[in-house]
């Protein structure tokens, strides 16, 4: 049980870690042209300088979300985790993670919410991409996504013996 417990506590750092990553890098989606190599991400497009990411108007609201709910999933991912630390030590025996499984699956309907949004509003429709591809950031955060539900799912089966 103690392997266990250090497992998802790995994982559950891991998914933390991915999740500042993918929501502060900008590399969301890529373009590979004769320019040189684009990326842009949640806040900024690169090419061999940062500048602000060109959206237009339709779309900013969109954009606004995405970032809100990204950062949104790390707020609750800490939560959970120094929520499981604190239940760690004050949970009597036998008991049940509810609270942090709970807060996990918040965690992890954020960034649904938030790559969804991201999947059908800007992707291959950035403006001077010619030949658009996903970045690592955005296959992280679809990666933070499957870690949180299952540390979620866990968390809610999980009894601390």
């Amino acid at each position: 049980m103690l392997v266990l417990l250090a497992g998802i506590f790995v994982v559950h750092i891991a998914t933390v870690i991915m999740l500042f990553v993918s929501t502060i890098a900008n590399v969301w989606m890529v373009n590979s042209s004769s320019f040189g190599t684009i990326s842009s991400g949640l806040w900024l497009m690169c090419n061999k300088t940062c500048t602000q990411l060109p959206v237009s108007s339709r779309d900013e609201a969109s954009l606004k979300a995405v970032q809100a709910f990204m950062i949104l999933s790390i707020i609750f991912s800490v939560v959970a985790l120094i929520l499981f630390i604190i239940q760690l030590f004050t949970l009597e025996k036998g008991k049940r993670f509810y609270m942090t499984g709970a807060v996990m699956l918040v965690c992890w309907m954020c960034i649904l919410i938030a790559v969804s949004i991201y999947t059908a509003r800007f992707t291959g429709k950035r403006l001077y991409f010619t030949n658009p591809h996903h970045g690592y950031c955005f296959i992280l955060a679809w990666i933070c996504f499957c870690f949180s539900f299952i540390i979620g799912i866990l968390y809610l089966v999980l009894r601390k013996k």
